[in-house]
């Protein structure tokens, strides 16, 4: 699976039950492959190609994005090994588990 197809995916792939009441928007910056904002509104997500505005941004290289994702890493220990970047809203970035 790339980057591209992950994004595409996820708004059919999240559990709206897990998300209910959720409204936050994530930028997700990936280098050298591109960005993406992921926008929760009380359960629906949707995906929009680029970062816009967002209640913070993660950063991370594709291959870190892609193991977070498909469970073989744990993202609490890739953030603090520094291989995924948080800035801006903390409390938003925990929520993240819920898209996951």
């Amino acid at each position: 699976m790339t980057v591209q197809e992950f994004f595409d995916a996820l708004p059919s792939k999240v559990d709206p039950a897990k998300t209910a009441g959720m409204n936050n928007s994530f930028a997700f910056d990936i280098a050298d492959v591109g960005a993406w904002t992921v926008t929760v509104a009380d359960g629906a997500v949707s995906v929009v190609e680029g970062e816009n505005d967002a209640d913070c941004t993660i950063s991370a290289s594709e291959e870190t994005l892609m193991k977070i994702a498909s469970g073989e890493a744990n993202p609490t220990t890739a953030y603090m090994t520094g291989k995924l970047k948080i800035k801006g809203d903390m409390g938003a970035a925990l929520k993240l588990q819920k898209l996951f």
